[in-house]
Formats: structure tokens, C-alpha cells, sequence
């Protein structure tokens, strides 16, 4: 008797365990939230789709305009540019821009002008003094284009298949302006690849999961469609002409609402891309895209930096919890640690397997503590030594 009374006193908790079952318990639910209402919106748009009836093609589909910004990029407008200029689609041209190229791309794209009478060339002077070359490689695309709606990619990306045009065109509706698609690295051996490639899956299914649900925030310009019309209407560029990135996310965290903006989660839509194969070159690109951040909106900002405080303060009572040493606290901290675990593996594995992306086992929780780190460490460096801005 003596025994059970002793141990239901250890089920009784001090006030340091309330402390830690409290917040352990709130960064849960908010994660469990997240994961549910965000990360799962493309699983869920796909199963919605499969049950549908297949829409029927409009009676004319509208004329498109691929755009491709390239500088030094002539051994993959060789290999990739093709895939782009003979895609299953009634009407459409693929304007490059060539961007101050030193290599062989000249002699590359005036071979494949022969071929293709769809192909349209401009070029960016190398004289130009520019914050960002990309932004005025873009604007001039776009004033080069012919057809209202612009489909964007990059030099070193291939479209899954000969349907991506059609696939990203059919969500344009009369009340759409932005339509945002998703674009994985090409999968390799080693770690970074892995990093890289559950990154970009992450980064993905937020996106497109808050677009998803009214909350659009941004896109990656490799895989990314909007009318003319509304880029020129509101000012292009005009508004972060000095940074040297933001023509991708930052333009549609400006433009994008949650009336004009849908999103293409089909496996044909897709558009492949070449990764970063060293951990400089990756963490460089890392800091490009971090340095645009503070320009979004509030409610991003809020919204983006709630999940990972969450996610922190949700290990680290945990951890906690098993330093406290007592029954109740190992049982609550491995129950909701298994619960979350096995929430999100699911969540990411479908949409992993939905996109033949590479899937993730119990490593995902090595990445889930890492990555956080890292974006801080980079947000860090990017205020201690802050990049020089550069005026058009």
C-alpha cells in the first residue's frame, strides 16, 4: 500500500512540470495545426482532384509566352531548352533572355533558333548597371513577350513532361492573376542532396498549403506563371530594384491575394532543377533568398516565424520533460513526440511520393532541429555583415 501511495505522489506535478506540460502542450497543438491546415494542402487538393470529373479543355486555350533568363548557361539550354520548346501546347513562344553571357551561349541559342520557330532571343546589355541583372533580364522578357500570360522558368530546369504548359495554363481563370507551381532538385547521392531535397519539399508544401488556403505568400521562379497585364500594372520590379533577389517570392508576396493567386499540384507540372553540389554554393543561395525576408508583408512574417518558434520550443520541452525524471513526464513527452512524428512523416511521405521527391525516415527530426538553426545562423550574418545594395 505503501508503494502505490508513493507512486501516485510522483504523478503528482510540481510546479516546473506544469510549466513544461504547458508549453509542450501549446507548441504541439500549433503544430499539429500547421502541419494539418498547411503542410497537408497539397495531399489534400490532390485527393480532391482525383475524385473529380475531368474538366473539359476550354474551347481555345490561350497563347503563353515561356520566359528563361541565362547567364553562362549554355551546356543546359543544350540539354533542357528543348524540352521547353516542344511541349504538347497549341500556342506558345519561349522568349530567352541571354543575361551578359561569357560562355558558349550565343553559338547555343543561335543553333536552336534554327530548329525551333518558336524561340525568340533578347539579351541584357553587359554594360548595364543594375542591382539585379535578373530583374531587368525578366522586365525585358516580358516586354518582348507577345501573349499576356508569362510561364517562368530557369535554364538549368526541364519540365516533367510535354504537358507543363497545359497543366500550369489550366488554372488561369478570368479572376486569376498568379499561378504558382512547385519545382524540385534533381535527386543525387550524398547529404547535402538529401538536405537539399527535404528543404525544398518543405519550402513547397508551406507555400503552396498557405496558398492553398487563402494565405499565398510567395513562389519560386522556376516554376511560376502571371499575367503580363498585373506584372507592368503594378510597377514590375520597381519597388526592390535594390535587391538582388526577390523576383520570385517577393513579387508575389506583393501581387498575390487570395482571389488571384492558384496553385498546380499535379505530377505533370512539375519542373525539375539542377541542386547546389557544394555546401558554400548552397548556403550562399540560402542567404540570397533569406536577404529579402524582412520586405514581406507582416502577416507572412508572422505567420513564417511562428512555426519554427514552436517547433523549438516544442523539442525543447521535451527535452525538458525527460531531464525532469518522473513517470508522467516521459509518458506525455513520448506520446506527443511520437504523435507529431508520425503526423508529419505521413504528411511529407504522400506529398513526397506524390512528386516522386526523395522520402524521409527518422532523420526528418535531425532536419526539423537543423534547418531552423541554419535560417538563424544565415539571418545572423545577413545583419552582421549586411550585402551592399546596388541602384538601377
Amino acid at each position: 500500500m505503501d508503494q502505490v501511495v508513493a507512486y501516485l505522489n510522483t504523478l503528482n506535478p510540481s510546479v516546473p512540470e506544469y510549466i513544461v506540460m504547458g508549453v509542450m502542450g501549446v507548441s504541439f497543438l500549433y503544430q499539429l495545426y500547421f502541419y494539418i491546415r498547411y503542410m497537408a494542402g497539397v495531399n489534400r487538393a490532390v485527393r480532391r482532384e482525383k475524385k473529380a470529373e475531368q474538366p473539359s479543355e476550354p474551347a481555345q486555350w490561350p497563347g503563353v509566352t515561356v520566359i528563361v533568363s541565362a547567364r553562362n548557361e549554355a551546356y543546359n539550354l543544350k540539354e533542357y531548352l528543348p524540352h521547353l520548346l516542344e511541349q504538347d501546347y497549341p500556342e506558345f513562344e519561349v522568349v530567352v533572355i541571354n543575361d551578359g553571357s561569357e560562355d558558349s551561349t550565343d553559338g547555343v541559342l543561335s543553333q536552336l533558333l534554327l530548329r525551333y520557330k518558336n524561340l525568340r532571343l533578347t539579351f541584357v546589355p553587359k554594360d548595364a548597371r543594375v542591382g539585379s541583372s535578373k530583374k531587368l533580364a525578366l522586365t525585358l522578357g516580358a516586354k518582348a513577350a507577345h501573349y499576356d500570360l508569362l510561364l517562368l522558368t530557369d535554364a538549368d530546369c526541364v519540365p516533367e513532361s510535354n504537358q507543363w504548359i497545359r497543366q500550369m495554363m489550366s488554372r488561369f481563370t478570368e479572376d486569376k492573376d498568379i499561378v504558382l507551381g512547385f519545382s524540385p532538385y534533381f535527386q543525387e547521392r550524398g547529404v547535402l542532396n538529401d538536405l537539399i531535397s527535404y528543404d525544398t519539399l518543405f519550402t513547397g508544401l508551406q507555400y503552396m498549403g498557405m496558398a492553398l488556403s487563402h494565405h499565398p505568400y510567395m513562389g519560386v521562379g522556376r516554376n511560376l506563371a502571371y499575367r503580363k497585364q498585373t506584372f507592368f500594372s503594378s510597377g514590375g520590379f520597381t519597388p526592390y530594384l535594390a535587391l538582388k533577389a526577390g523576383d520570385d517570392d517577393l513579387l508575389v508576396n506583393h501581387l498575390a491575394t487570395a482571389r488571384n493567386t492558384a496553385v498546380v499540384c499535379s505530377r505533370e507540372s512539375i519542373v525539375w532543377s539542377v541542386p547546389k553540389d557544394e555546401w558554400g554554393e548552397w548556403l550562399h543561395q540560402k542567404r540570397r533568398h533569406l536577404s529579402v525576408s524582412p520586405h514581406y508583408k507582416a502577416s507572412t512574417k508572422c505567420r513564417l516565424t511562428i512555426e519554427p518558434i514552436t517547433r523549438a520550443l516544442f523539442y525543447l520541452s521535451v527535452i525538458a520533460a525527460c531531464c525532469l525524471a518522473t513517470p508522467l513526464m516521459w509518458a506525455l513527452a513520448a506520446l506527443l513526440f511520437l504523435t507529431r512524428l508520425v503526423i508529419t512523416m505521413t504528411i511529407i511521405n504522400r506529398s513526397a511520393r506524390h512528386f516522386h521527391t526523395r522520402r524521409v525516415g527518422l532523420q526528418i527530426v535531425l532536419y526539423d532541429i537543423c534547418l531552423p538553426l541554419l535560417t538563424l545562423t544565415n539571418m545572423l550574418i545577413l545583419a552582421i555583415f549586411p550585402s551592399k545594395r546596388n541602384r538601377w
